[in-house]
């Protein structure tokens, strides 16, 4: 990570699709799986799943601001996962699937509600939650990549063009 990095976090069903898509985005990008959003410290995968922690499954992006856009990654956050669904996506079901834009700066939040109004404008029912990003916990390695290393492709995140 470079001094010109910025980070992102963004929460959109199951991490290892998620992590798919911003891995393949281009532009200098990192992308790390993790739990953010809830109580207590350093969750365990197993804990997220319950529910019980309020931790949404969420992806951290490390990205050069030169090479490619918080922007950029946002609409792609909004293509790769249905940001109409509440709590869930694909066979996926509880507040751990999520939509939700953990924000880290300003301009972030003001991006994300900016691309929000333009997709409601478009006639969606966006049920992505934008919220002050809290601490990124990171998963443990064994999914990290988990697309990657399994050789299969995500079952429930589609890039859908929406802008």
């Amino acid at each position: 990570m470079t001094d010109l990095n910025e980070r992102a976090i963004f929460a959109s069903g199951c991490f290892w699709g998620t992590q798919y898509y911003f891995d393949g985005g281009g532009g200098g990008v990192e992308a790390d799986v993790g739990e953010v959003g809830g109580g207590g410290k350093n969750p365990t995968y197993e804990e997220v799943c319950t529910g019980a922690t309020g931790h949404a499954e969420a992806v951290e992006v490390i990205f050069n601001p030169e090479e490619i856009s918080y922007e950029t990654l946002a609409r792609l956050f909004f293509e790769t996962h249905d940001p109409t669904h509440i709590d869930r996506q694909g066979p996926d079901v509880g507040t751990q699937y999520r939509s939700e834009i953990f924000y880290l700066s300003d301009s972030q939040k003001e991006t994300a509600e900016r691309l929000i109004g333009i997709l409601t404008a478009k006639g969606y029912e966006v049920a992505t939650r934008v919220s002050a990003a809290g601490h990124f916990w990171s998963a443990e390695n064994y999914h990290q990549q988990y697309y990657e290393k399994n050789g299969q492709s995500p079952y429930c995140h589609i890039f859908t063009p929406r802008f």
